[in-house]
């Protein structure tokens, strides 16, 4: 069926695919949200410290 650099071949593939597969799992679930959340706390920090600064300077 398979000679022995084929059966090679094919588990460095599946070894490949699957480390891809998890890897594209472990940053959709948990690195793109963890991204975006400390984004927009840190958007909505400057916001208020925009706002305080101008109350200040009235």
């Amino acid at each position: 069926m398979f000679e022995f650099d084929q059966y090679l071949g094919f588990l460095a593939f599946l070894t490949i695919l699957t480390i891809g597969f998890w890897l594209m799992i472990f940053l959709l679930t948990f690195v793109i949200p963890y991204w975006i959340f400390g984004a927009s706390i840190e958007r909505l920090k400057e916001i208020r410290a925009e706002k305080k600064a101008q109350r200040l300077q009235q």
